[in-house]
């Protein structure tokens, strides 16, 4: 192969990185990454945090640090791993303490947003609530005010008790019209 041959592809690679509008190369990485799911890290949390929040939990750890105390106290200067000052009781504690906080931040955050979901859906809620009663409030005023300009029921039942009180009283005359004509007499009108 000729040299100008070799030092092309390194050339085109050089523009193409230049250009923006060309994807580059994929380096191969000796150490391959593990990309771990944050839902998944943070259901950990949670029942991490959880759990540290018991009395089991608080139960087994106070018997776990009297038993340390207790074997490093009492038995045979052979058989002890920690004297008296329990530095690696200390040390163990506080790597605990170490990792519980980050985990149990991590909850409550998750917690917070799920909470601030929870009020944006109920703020949404009672909105929605709220607009739909405003406008059950406008129609039943405007059934009111359509109401007045109809006749209603009492009102209808008034005016026709009213024509039906009035047409027995013109059956009434009318009848007493026809009993004084068929006597004969007089009757007020003739009068």
């Amino acid at each position: 192969m000729s040299e100008p041959a070799r030092r092309r592809p390194a050339t085109s690679d050089r523009l193409a990185a230049e250009r923006l509008d060309q994807p580059l190369a994929k380096r191969r990485r000796w150490v391959t990454q593990r990309r771990m799911d944050p839902e998944s890290f943070g259901a950990f949390a949670e029942r991490f945090a959880r759990f540290m929040g018991t009395a089991r939990f608080l139960v087994w750890m106070t018997l776990f640090v009297i038993v340390w105390i207790a074997w490093n106290v009492l038995a045979p200067a052979s058989l002890t791993f920690d004297p008296y000052a329990f530095i690696f009781l200390t040390l163990m504690l506080s790597l605990q303490a170490s990792y519980a906080a980050p985990l149990i931040l991590l909850a409550q955050n998750r917690q917070a947003d799920r909470d601030r979901v929870q009020v944006e859906q109920d703020r949404a809620r009672d909105e929605q609530g709220l607009a739909d009663t405003e406008f059950l409030t406008r129609e039943v005023a405007a059934l009111r005010l359509a109401m007045r300009e109809v006749a209603t029921r009492d009102f209808v039942r008034s005016e026709l008790r009213g024509l039906l009180e009035e047409m027995e009283t013109r059956a009434e005359e009318r009848g007493r019209e026809q009993g004084r004509a068929e006597r004969g007499r007089p009757g007020p009108a003739d009068a």
